[in-house]
């Protein structure tokens, strides 16, 4: 039985609905990244086994969204496929191109180890509704963090030009990753109400099992730290096509009510 929904304050509500929809970017902006691996993955068991994920992460946006809309009654797919890039709260980090398949794993380790330990504090929520989200989620992102990081260590430790192509990575992705441990504005209110995760103790967490792995059990150096990330609404130069590709179908058609 679900639980009688907690009354938030307007102001509450507000960087709650800023929150959801930064998380749900994420996910959506991964997703097409790990979607345009589809047909072209190494191994065909593989091809499928990405694409499941992008799925799983479209399906995360779609709780997130699911949650706003309760709040303020905004259509998720309008949200997903009518917004402009400067609509959008992604992390840089999830914009960047595809590159290639090693790029593509160790940005999906690095971003699962975050969502997954976001999502398992994140289900102690005073906030029944998220925290009902984040057990259904959790789920499906520990067996996402397993697989990848596997495959981090299967590249890292197969070939010199294997490991040469995931420290590469690990080099190109490393400035980026502290965006996903920024907080929206007003996040402290909604901290102290126990609605949402502390981003710090989920960060030292993310320390622990990710530095270890990439380093001990990997092989892998880190790069310095890189310089402090701007704000989720300042984006790279791929989000427009990316957005533009994406959208296509959906701006082309409008008034559809039936796909």
């Amino acid at each position: 039985m679900t639980a009688s929904v907690p009354v938030l304050s307007d102001t509450q509500q507000v960087v709650l609905i800023r929150k959801l929809t930064a998380l749900a970017d994420d996910e959506i902006i991964l997703a097409q990244r790990g979607g345009e691996w589809t047909g072209h993955a190494p191994i065909l068991e593989e091809d499928i086994a990405l694409a499941n994920i992008a799925q799983d992460e479209l399906g995360h946006a779609g709780l997130y969204l699911e949650l706003r809309r309760a709040l303020d009654g905004h259509d998720p797919d309008a949200l997903a496929f009518t917004r402009s890039a400067d609509e959008f709260t992604c992390a840089r980090f999830v914009e960047l191109p595809k590159g290639d398949w090693a790029f593509t794993m160790l940005r999906q380790y690095l971003y699962d180890a975050y969502e997954a330990l976001w999502l398992d504090a994140a289900r102690q929520s005073s906030y029944e509704p998220l925290a009902e989200v984040a057990n259904k989620a959790f789920r499906e992102e520990r067996f996402h963090l397993q697989h990848t990081a596997l495959w981090v260590e299967r590249l890292a430790l197969g070939t010199p030009e294997s490991m040469r192509r995931t420290q590469a990575a690990l080099n190109a992705l490393w400035p980026f990753v502290g965006q996903l441990f920024q907080p929206v504005t007003g996040e402290d209110e909604l901290l102290a109400a126990g609605v949402l995760p502390d981003l710090d103790a989920v960060k030292t967490r993310w320390d622990g099992l990710v530095l270890p792995h990439l380093t001990v059990q990997c092989g892998l150096s880190l790069p310095p730290a890189g310089a402090e990330q701007p704000g989720r609404d300042s984006h790279t130069e791929y989000l427009v096509p990316l957005l533009e590709e994406m959208q296509r179908v959906y701006r082309a058609h409008p008034d559809a009510e039936l796909w």
